[in-house]
């Protein structure tokens, strides 16, 4: 049976990886999209959810593409109406508004799906299953960009709730959370701050590690050179580097795969799976990490930042 889907927010994400992947994919039919400034060719258009919901009820899905601080009353809304929601990662600008959704959907009796689309990424199981049977012995997460080539003119990724470079750098810990074999947590975070804006443009993250492990992250979203999203593991018996965000992994230091970009392709193929058993999938850990950086983090002031 082919659900149909409404689609909240019609921006850069949504034209780039939304849109080709639920086209691309015969359990859903893209029927609606929601947003004041753009519309989609060839599907109903509404201004507002409201409108939306009022006269498209056999709309059985909503997906929401929107920043995170607008994002829990569209969800609440939806899920209320008894629609299925997707969660643009992060799914939420606080852990309890995420929280309150999970229990909100569970009680309405509909899924609910928070999507951390790093972890779709093609070498990402590769990396998980190598890592399953060693010790790890250092890990260096460092994911640098340029944020006016991936958000630009967007306002919202520095005020409150926006999380500045953690919105990619939740990319490598939705990653890290799902190859570790085990659970960690942050013990010191050195987040940097533009002196002019509300969330951090930089962060240096350390973790414990159970076993002793050297672990840390470095965000950057300064790099004007090639963007780097690399994630480096030295094990008992080995070493093995992820880079392109997941989409190429070698194994002491020899291409062991080399993938494409199927991670909103993999997204909606689970969220049809979700629907299809009746289950919901709200795995906060990624969250967890960046709420606890904020919380320990040491700030530092540092250059205004302008677009």
């Amino acid at each position: 049976m082919t659900e149909k889907l409404a689609l909240v927010g019609i921006g850069k994400i949504a034209r780039d990886q939304h849109i080709p992947a639920i086209h691309g994919n015969p359990d859903w039919s893209l029927e609606a999209a929601v947003s004041r400034h753009a519309a989609v060719d060839g599907v109903d258009h509404f201004a507002t959810l409201d409108e939306l919901l009022q006269n498209r009820p056999d709309i059985t899905t909503v997906s929401l593409a929107i920043p995170p601080q607008p994002r829990f009353e569209y969800a609440a809304k939806a899920l209320k109406a008894g629609k299925h929601v997707m969660l643009e990662k992060p799914p939420g600008q606080s852990l309890a508004e995420c929280y309150a959704l999970e229990a909100l959907a569970k009680e309405q009796g509909v899924t609910i799906f928070a999507t951390w689309h790093s972890r779709y990424a093609d070498c990402v199981p590769d990396l998980k299953d190598w890592l399953s049977s060693r010790t790890i012995k250092r890990l260096k997460i460092s994911w640098k960009e340029d944020v006016r080539r991936w958000h630009p003119g967007q306002e919202w990724i520095w005020e409150p709730g926006g999380m500045g470079v953690f919105d990619p750098g939740i990319n490598a810990l939705s990653i890290l959370t799902e190859v570790l074999p085990y659970r960690v947590h942050l013990s010191q975070a050195i987040l940097e701050f533009p002196e002019n804006r509300a969330t951090p443009i930089a962060a240096k993250l350390t973790f414990v590690d159970p076993g002793g492990a050297d672990m840390s992250a470095d965000f950057d979203w300064r790099h004007e050179g090639p963007q780097t999203w690399d994630i480096e593991v030295e094990t008992d018996r080995g070493s093995a580097r992820m880079s392109l965000g997941g989409e190429r992994l070698e194994i002491d230091g020899v291409l062991a795969k080399e993938g494409a970009n199927h991670e909103y392709a993999n997204l909606y193929a689970r969220m049809a799976a979700l629907l299809k058993a009746g289950e919901s999938d709200m795995d906060l850990s990624p969250m967890i990490h960046v709420c606890d950086a904020f919380s320990l983090g040491r700030r530092i002031a540092t250059d205004p930042f302008h677009f």
